[in-house]
């Protein structure tokens, strides 16, 4: 992905206005920045602007959310998409974390206010407050059911809610240090965390238990994810029989996001490492895109895609920006990618363009959410915005 369109933030609301302007850029590796700008002409008889764009731009398909602007001298195209609605009021402050129900209708946020949330989704109405952690909460997701809450703080705990009426059902105690992020195992008899004390540990929720360290990294563990591994992949055996607590670690690889610019797999249930790749800076996140593949971010804005078969060459390092990737999710045949500078991008194997989810302005993306055609979005600037993909 060499060259990189850019469009002014608020755009949308910018080209509502007669004559109104958005300014736009295209920048390429190695070369001068293109700057240009698009200019509303007029609407159409069903309500959507008639856009025109300065020298060296071309507009493609225009609706009243979304923009396909293409730079042929770069052979570069990429479609804008407006938030379709925003939640302003679910907390005072930047939000950290976020997350949607599998059925759709709840979602769940923390945020650097100390608090932590329960939602709907549909107009961003609190349902209830998740009170427990000491200190910030740093990572938030739904179980399987959607009807229970995982939650990770700075406060080295780990805590299982209930979203129904809040109540905190299980704590788990072990970590050393802040925890970073979590994972959940199958329907969730296990769960995994990480943690800035350099571990990823196994718990067992019915008996509110560490059933091992899966990983000790000696350096902060920033981000993990947990998938089935490809069948040809030696995983290891454990050294000792599994706890007969463990329900579904087999034939599962867990990838860490390690701070020392390392990423790691390791056999779930034989606590074997699998393979281990160095990138060019402290990993942030990682996810699966299938058995075979996974992606990882850095903070200095590389987007490795790997083949865990043979995880001696990337097979592609996407970069867009120096700023840093914050959050991945796979998403149909494609993934979600959220960064530092305020960029939230989609690329589709099918779609020979990329989507970007606008208007955060520089302010960080934290965390990206999706259900069915609907991406949620978490930023710095407080608030959660809801992407409508019905239209592609």
């Amino acid at each position: 992905m060499a060259a990189t369109l850019r469009i002014q933030s608020d755009w949308s609301q910018a080209l509502r206005r007669d004559e109104g302007e958005a300014w736009l850029s295209c920048r390429s590796p190695g070369k001068p920045t293109l700057y240009g700008s698009l200019t509303r002409r007029g609407l159409s008889t069903e309500g959507v602007p008639d856009i025109a764009a300065s020298e060296g731009f071309v507009v493609g398909k225009v609706t009243k959310k979304s923009i396909l602007v293409s730079c042929p001298h770069e052979n570069v195209s990429t479609k804008f998409l407006a938030p379709y609605t925003t939640f302003c009021r679910i907390h005072q402050k930047s939000i950290t974390c976020l997350d949607i129900s599998s059925g759709g209708g709840l979602g769940v946020s923390t945020s650097t206010d100390g608090t932590m949330k329960i939602w709907q989704a549909a107009n961003g109405e609190i349902r209830r407050l998740l009170e427990g952690h000491v200190y910030d909460v740093n990572c938030c997701r739904f179980f399987p059911s959607g009807l229970v809450v995982l939650s990770g703080g700075m406060d080295a705990q780990l805590k299982i809610w209930s979203a129904e009426d809040a109540s905190c059902v299980v704590t788990f105690k072990g970590h050393k240090g802040g925890i970073l992020d979590t994972a959940i195992v199958d329907r969730g008899r296990n769960v995994l965390s990480c943690s800035r004390d350099g571990t990823a540990r196994l718990w067992d929720c019915g008996k509110s238990a560490c059933l091992g360290v899966i990983a000790d990294c000696g350096s902060p563990v920033n981000g993990i994810a947990v998938g089935t591994a490809d069948n040809s992949l030696n995983l290891g055996t454990p050294e000792k029989a599994p706890s007969e607590r463990e329900i579904g670690t087999e034939g599962k690889i867990l990838l860490l996001a390690r701070e020392d610019k390392k990423l790691q797999g390791v056999g779930l249930q034989s606590r074997q490492p699998v393979f281990l790749f160095v990138g060019s800076d402290a990993f942030n996140c990682c996810t699966f895109l299938s058995s075979t593949y996974i992606l990882a971010g850095t903070q200095d804005g590389n987007i490795y895609q790997l083949d865990v078969r043979n995880t001696n060459a990337p097979i592609q390092v996407i970069h867009r920006s120096g700023a840093p990737v914050l959050s991945l999710l796979p998403y149909r045949d494609g993934f979600i990618a959220s960064q530092g500078d305020g960029t939230c991008f989609i690329i589709q194997q099918d779609l020979d363009y990329v989507l970007d989810l606008t208007e955060a302005d520089c302010d960080p993306v934290y965390r990206v959410a999706s259900w069915e055609k609907q991406i949620y979005t978490c930023c710095r600037d407080g608030i959660v915005r809801r992407y409508q993909l019905s239209d592609l």
